[in-house]
């Protein structure tokens, strides 16, 4: 996929992408829905946020990201079906594995991206476009299955170093932001130099923050994936002009 955007001469016509969090932690929301604007609205592009109704706070493990998928496919219906769902243009379905992103593409017949799509397609591409190593940083050990399979999904296991682990369990980190930073900065760092990375993803919604700190203070490149996501929603939007 090419995941260029081009330059703004020819925008996407204006709209809403909808972004809609699988954990019902609206905070969450709202941190996910600022970084999206930050890429979008400069494009013409409004943002909105929904919460999922039901399911965990934090999706740690394979069965709740199962389960919230049903949630996402519920979040985004009600809105399409309301008095704004006319002016959606594209979805971004907010959490690392994607949940229900899939089927909302095939039902759809406006682009669908989910940040862990996102974030793969971005990682696996240096900036001149050529394929390269890349890994994954993550609090959550229960996805890491998931998670490599995310990464086969879109054809780039081959190119995939694995996903590296903080030390301390996901909620504790995220009541945490300093010990979430250093415990994900070593793991970024173990990626580099035992896997030889040259990309890294901080895998996580919730972790957006933290990845943008990382992104700042790290030589490596890190992969955001909320950033990465709108990238590809501003590629599909364009190619459909």
């Amino acid at each position: 996929m090419d995941t260029r955007v081009p330059g703004t001469a020819g925008r996407p016509a204006p709209g809403t992408v909808l972004l809609v969090n699988p954990n019902t932690n609206g905070n969450t929301t709202a941190m996910m829905v600022d970084l999206a604007k930050e890429r979008l609205e400069p494009q013409g592009l409004q943002v909105v946020g929904v919460t999922a109704a039901a399911g965990p706070a934090m999706i740690v493990d394979p069965a709740s990201l199962t389960e919230s998928a049903a949630h996402v496919r519920d979040a985004v219906r009600g809105y399409l079906s309301g008095p704004d769902g006319g002016t959606v243009v594209a979805v971004i379905v907010a959490a690392i594995g994607d949940p229900g992103r899939a089927r909302l593409h095939h039902e759809l017949d406006i682009p669908v991206i989910g940040i862990g799509q996102g974030s793969v397609h971005a990682a696996a591409h240096s900036p001149d476009g050529q394929l390269r190593r890349f890994g994954m940083a993550t609090s959550t050990p229960l996805l890491v299955e998931s998670l490599a399979k995310l990464v086969a999904d879109h054809g780039f296991q081959e190119h995939f170093t694995g996903v590296r682990l903080t030390a301390s369990e996901p909620l504790a980190l995220a009541a945490d932001p300093e010990q979430q930073f250093q415990e994900l900065a070593q793991a970024v760092r173990t990626a580099t130099a035992t896997d030889h990375a040259e990309a890294v993803i901080i895998a996580g919604g919730p972790l957006s923050v933290t990845a943008r700190r990382l992104a700042e203070t790290t030589a490596v490149a890190i992969i955001q994936p909320i950033p990465s996501a709108c990238q590809l929603v501003l590629t599909a939007l364009y190619q459909r002009r």
